[in-house]
């Protein structure tokens, strides 16, 4: 009796986990990171969470430490921005592409900047069979930028979290 419980309840928890949140491949000189799950959610809502980053991503992996100064101006060529201390303004990302189930960005995010040759990052918002399939994708590519591949895989592992949160909630846990 308490095996088949304790059986029910792993199974409970894997079914709540993510379907996957890896790094697909990894070289000395790219990584490619994968983060999916299957969601019930409009495709629109999913793709309209994306221009919420200032909302969502985690204020301690911005320079100033404040999610206030972020900005993202949600179209083709649009800046995902921080203000910096100083007045200055610093690029992320910008935006390559938007189409209903899908966000294409250029994002050299934090120490890829200057150093990456590509660094694409993507929403999805594939079909599903009950809702939809969400995917966020980064790959990037440039000299030695495969040492990078795990401290960046954490970074966007939290972001991702605050992402999903942020599609079925509405609102991010602090941490």
């Amino acid at each position: 009796m308490l095996r088949s419980a304790l059986i029910g309840a792993a199974l409970t928890l894997l079914a709540a986990a993510p379907a996957s949140a890896e790094i697909v491949s990894r070289s000395e000189n790219a990584f490619t990171l994968r983060f999916a799950l299957g969601l019930e959610a409009a495709r629109e809502d999913i793709v309209a969470a994306v221009a919420d980053i200032p909302a969502w991503w985690d204020p301690s992996h911005t320079y100033t430490g404040d999610g206030a100064n972020l900005s993202f101006a949600f179209e083709p060529g649009g800046c995902w921005c921080e203000r910096m201390t100083d007045g200055t303004t610093f690029e992320h990302a910008r935006i390559v592409s938007i189409t209903e189930e899908e966000v294409v960005m250029n994002a050299p995010l934090g120490p890829l900047n200057g150093k990456a040759t590509r660094a694409d990052l993507t929403f999805d918002a594939g079909p599903e069979n009950m809702g939809a399939l969400v995917t966020m994708e980064f790959v990037v590519e440039g000299p030695g930028v495969g040492a990078f591949a795990e401290p960046v895989h954490n970074v966007m592992q939290q972001g991702w979290t605050r992402y999903i949160r942020w599609i079925e909630y509405g609102d991010v846990v602090e941490d």
